[in-house]
Parts: structure tokens; C-alpha cells; sequence
């Protein structure tokens, strides 16, 4: 079905561009392809689960809405002969921004768990630029001259704002989290060519203005159109793409993203003032300076909170390598280069307040025939499992680190031999699946370094799986002949 919509739109749009100069066969043509638009979405929203389905029904009302206002305008002009702003036209066209904008915003709230602050910045950075384009060439303007009434004022300005919410939110939705697959490029695509539609017609609109007859251009006229008939179909597209339920789908955790095209954007939306000021001043004469003021102070606080965002993700990044750095990546318990820092500053504070420490090394017994027997995966979770059961038996003040392979270190403060040998003998107790370990103590003597204590540990260890291996040896404070580990 979505390919016979895509294949009998684009035959539709084709035609178009043939057909007599008629207004009510034009208007009729235009009107039958955005219909086709609005029920194809329907008809999409009808296929999904009924929880997914009302963002697609404000997108089907702003769309049908649109396209009712193509022919109540044609009336205005053939019949009413109503061409001065506002028509009754009018507020079925701009009902198309408010419904869209609704739409996305249900979408980005699907599809992100909490607010993203960055892609809320990056949206607001880029619309305030535009915007700024938009107050001078385009409101502005509007208000100037008395030409046409306030209320035609109003809805004129209403156009452009309504794009600058559009732009917003379509900025919005691709800065976000969540999938992009077809149906998100093809819905994005379809707000695209309604602001390229919308900004065609503010640009034929000046040259009507500078003396330009570009209104008796009947290609011309004809592309423009195509422009909005080209968004009803791609809406209709991406309703009726088979993974249309994924557009809405929650996303993982937000990943902040800057690609080329996004700081592209941002560039040249901070330009924008700055531009329009050079601009004005080669005219010799600065007829918006206000404006640009605000817009560049907004601008400028913009693009300063981004920054402040982007040093604070640098550093939680950081953190996170450094704290990576320092966990084993099995066990999540601290690594070897961890113990490495820890333990010298364990001893300076045990040799400042004058208490005991010890340090015990414990190595799982038979491990390799475990891994043999069971293989490597039940081996890791061996390793897992026992230091989650060890760590319970530990007190609060101790530091448990992998040594590395099946060898773990413990850190006990304040402990002497017998404390520390009580607080083992509950973790050898605790070791899962029938398992045991060998341990060997050894309590600092206050003058030797962090490496001759943990030799002195290493080689009770050696004695503790010398002597059979499920039990807890301490180590002698004199100098020990190291044996060969069995």
C-alpha cells in the first residue's frame, strides 16, 4: 500500500504540472492530492495500536484543514471576490501549524524519557536566528504603511510565526533521541517542504512587491504549489510505512550529538544577526537596530549556555573514562590500578592516627578446572557471584579490588590478625556454588612499604594453598622464603 500511494501521488503531481489554467481544475487537482495526503494518514493512524495513534490524528486534521482552506480560497477569489487579508480561508491554512506542532510535540515526548536540555537549546539557537529573518523581511514589513488593516495584519504575521514554530519543533524532533528510520525521514521531509513551500511564496511575494510580474508565471506558480503537494504526500508516506509505530517508539538515554550538519545550522543561525547588520549599514542606514540587539543577546546567551553544556559533557565524560579506568569491567569492583592508588593512603592514614591495617589476598581454589569443566562463561559469573557474596561479608569501612585473573586483595582499616581472619572466615563461608578460596593476611608492621606488605600477604597465600587451600593463613612479620604456588 505505501509504495501504490508513493507510485499514484507522484503520477498525481506529474499531471499537475500539464493541466489547463483553470482555477477550479487547479484547485480541485490540489485539493484531491491533499485529501489523498489526510486519509492516507488516517489510514495509517487506523493500523497502529490505538496508544500510538494520536499524533497521527492531529497531523490528519491540520492537514485536512490545509487543504479545506485551498478551496474556500478558491471561492474567496472566483465568487466572494474577497483578496484583501484576512479571507475565511485564512484560518483553515494557518490550522495546519498548531495541529503539526501538537503532533511532534506527542511524538518527542514518546520518544525521550526526560527533557533534553541540549537539543532544546540547539532548537531555540536556530529558530531565533530565522526568526530574526523573519521580523525584518517578512513582519515587519507587514506592519508598515498602513496598507492593510490590523486584522490583516495579524494574519499575515501569522504565517511566518507559524513557520518559525514549525522550524522549532521539526529542529526540535531531529536534535532529539529515537529512532530514524523511514517514516521519521519521510515525516521530516514533509515539514520540510512546507517551510520551503511557505518561504517560495514570502520570496515571490517581495519580487510582486519590487515590480517583478512573477504571478503570470504559470511554471512558476505550478512548482510552488507542487512544493505543498509533494508535503501532503510524504505525510501520507510516512503514515502507511510498515514501521510507522516506530516513529513513537521510546528511546534509550539520550546521547548529546553535534554532526557537521547541526553545527552548521547553529553556525550559521548566530550569523544571522551580525549579517543583517552588515547589511544595513553597506545600505548607510541601520533600520532595524533594535532588533538585531535582542537577537544577538539571545544569540549570544544561546550559544553561551550551549557551550556551558558542552564543557559539563566533556566532564562527566571524563569522569566516567577515569572511573572506567579504575573499575574491572566483570566484577565492577575496583581494579588494580584502583588498589594501587588506594593502599599507600591507607597507610599514611593508619601511620598518622596510629591504627592497624591489613591486607588479605584471596585466590579462588581450582578455578581453572572449574573454567575446564563448566567453561568460561560460567567461570565469569563465578567471579561475579563471589565477589557480590564476599563484599555482603565485608564491613563498610573495607575496599575489596580484583587482583587480577581469579585473585582478589581486601583492604581491612583498623583490623588486626584476628578481626581480619574473622571477617575472611564469613566471606569464605559466603563463597557460592560449593566454592572455596585460599587467603593469605598480613597486618602492617608501620614501617614497610605497600609492596613488601603485599608480598608478605602473597606468600602466606602461597603457604595457605601449600597446606590444602580452603583456609586463611596469616603472615609471619619477618622475612619468608616465597614458594611456588600450587
Amino acid at each position: 500500500m505505501p509504495i501504490v500511494f508513493a507510485v499514484a501521488a507522484a503520477l498525481a503531481i506529474a499531471v499537475y504540472q500539464v493541466l489547463p489554467d483553470d482555477p477550479w481544475l487547479i484547485g480541485g487537482w490540489q485539493m484531491a492530492v491533499g485529501y489523498a495526503g489526510a486519509v492516507a494518514v488516517l489510514v495509517g493512524a487506523r493500523r497502529l495500536p490505538r496508544k500510538d495513534r494520536l499524533p497521527w490524528w492531529l497531523f490528519a486534521v491540520g492537514l485536512a484543514a490545509n487543504v479545506t482552506g485551498i478551496g474556500v480560497a478558491i471561492l474567496c477569489s472566483e465568487v466572494w471576490h474577497l483578496v484583501d487579508l484576512p479571507t475565511p480561508a485564512d484560518p483553515l491554512f494557518l490550522l495546519l501549524y498548531p495541529f503539526c506542532a501538537a503532533g511532534i510535540a506527542v511524538l518527542i515526548r514518546r520518544r525521550e524519557s526526560g527533557r533534553d536540555w541540549t537539543a532544546m537549546i540547539d532548537a531555540t539557537t536556530i529558530t531565533t536566528g530565522f526568526g530574526l529573518l523573519a521580523w525584518i523581511y517578512v513582519i515587519a514589513p507587514s506592519a508598515d504603511g498602513g496598507k492593510i488593516t490590523m486584522l490583516g495584519e495579524a494574519t499575515q504575521s501569522a504565517y511566518p510565526i507559524g513557520d518559525l514554530v514549525m522550524i522549532a519543533m521539526m529542529t526540535r524532533l531531529l536534535r532529539g533521541s529515537g529512532p530514524r528510520g523511514g517514516p521519521f525521514w519521510l515525516l521530516t521531509g514533509s515539514l520540510g517542504a512546507f517551510l520551503a513551500g511557505d518561504t517560495a511564496w514570502v520570496v515571490m511575494g517581495n519580487l510582486i512587491d519590487q515590480g517583478y510580474p512573477v504571478e503570470d508565471i504559470v511554471w512558476l506558480n505550478r512548482g510552488i504549489s507542487s512544493i505543498f503537494l509533494v508535503a501532503f504526500a510524504l505525510f501520507g508516506a510516512a503514515a502507511l510505512h510498515r514501521d510507522a509505530r516506530t516513529l513513537g517508539a521510546p528511546a534509550g538515554p539520550a546521547v548529546a550529538r553535534l554532526g557537521r550538519v547541526h553545527l552548521a545550522l547553529l553556525t550559521l543561525a548566530s550569523l544571522v544577526a551580525p549579517a543583517l547588520l552588515a547589511v544595513q549599514l553597506a545600505h548607510g542606514q541601520v533600520t532595524d537596530g533594535m532588533a538585531i540587539v535582542v537577537a544577538s543577546a539571545a544569540l549570544f546567551l544561546l550559544v553561551v549556555t550551549r557551550m556551558a553544556q558542552l564543557v559539563r559533557q566533556v566532564e562527566r565524560q571524563a569522569q566516567q573514562v577515569r572511573e572506567l579506568a579504575r573499575r574491572d569491567e566483570l566484577t565492577g569492583l575496583p581494579n588494580r590500578r584502583a588498589w594501587n592508588d588506594e593502599l599507600p593512603r591507607a597507610l599514611e592514614d593508619a601511620r598518622r592516627d596510629g591504627r592497624p591495617v591489613s591486607v588479605a589476598l584471596l585466590d579462588l581454589d581450582l578455578f581453572k578446572q572449574f573454567n575446564d569443566t563448566y567453561g568460561h562463561p560460567a567461570g565469569d559469573r563465578l567471579l561475579k557471584s563471589s565477589a557480590a557474596a564476599w563484599q555482603e561479608q565485608l564491613r563498610t569501612v573495607d575496599t575489596l579490588a580484583r587482583y587480577g585473573g581469579e585473585e582478589f586483595v581486601v583492604l581491612l582499616p583498623g583490623a588486626e590478625q584476628d578481626e581480619a581472619r574473622e571477617v575472611l572466615q564469613r566471606a569464605l563461608a559466603a563463597t557460592p556454588l560449593g566454592q572455596t578460596f585460599s587467603a593469605g593476611v598480613a597486618v602492617w608492621d608501620g614501617r614497610e612499604t605497600s609492596d613488601k606488605l603485599i608480598e608478605r600477604a602473597d606468600r602466606a597465600l602461597y603457604d595457605a594453598k601449600a597446606a590444602g587451600r580452603d583456609q586463611i593463613i596469616a603472615a609471619a612479620n619477618r622475612p619468608a622464603t616465597a614458594a611456588a604456588r600450587k
